[in-house]
């Protein structure tokens, strides 16, 4: 795997730290396993899902959280000996097994619901700005128009 240096992005630029560690932290995470499989699409202008396969997870043994910008989702799978130590399987190709994946999400992205139908967990965000941001339009305010009789005499 190719490593990249980002050093050079810290001497020369001021103020853009936190982008330089995003480049750093997406670099690390491309290098992890592929599991579980994941898709993000754009939905509207402003709406995004992420959708994670997790078949065989139960709502219960799923959590998701978000803090500072960073979306984690987890998988911890409930152990149960008796039930898998009863089975005899001939082939075993279902993933059971615990996972974390985080997800870096922007400013003002906040996630607004999460659903689990059909082995997919479905992760609705929003990009939410706040009305300080939003473009407005400013009146242009036309001069104050003279009343006769008030304009400055000329000396």
């Amino acid at each position: 795997m190719r490593t990249y240096d980002f050093s050079p992005l810290y001497r020369s630029a001021v103020g853009f730290d936190r982008l330089a560690g995003l480049l750093e932290s997406a670099a690390r995470t491309s290098q992890e396993n592929g599991w579980p499989p994941y898709n993000i699409e754009t939905t509207g202008e402003n709406a995004y899902r992420i959708e994670i396969a997790v078949a065989g997870f139960t709502p219960d043994e799923l959590n998701i959280e978000v803090k500072e910008n960073l979306l984690t989702v987890t998988g911890r799978k409930a152990a149960n000996d008796e039930a898998v130590a009863s089975r005899t399987f001939l082939h075993r190709g279902l993933a059971e097994r615990d996972f974390e994946r985080r997800f870096q999400l922007a400013d003002y992205v906040v996630v607004t619901g999460a659903d689990l139908s059909n082995g997919l967990l479905s992760i609705t965000l929003e990009r939410q700005l706040p009305e300080a941001l939003k473009p407005r339009r400013i009146e242009i305010a036309a001069g104050q128009p003279l009343i006769e009789g008030k304009a400055k005499k000329a000396a």
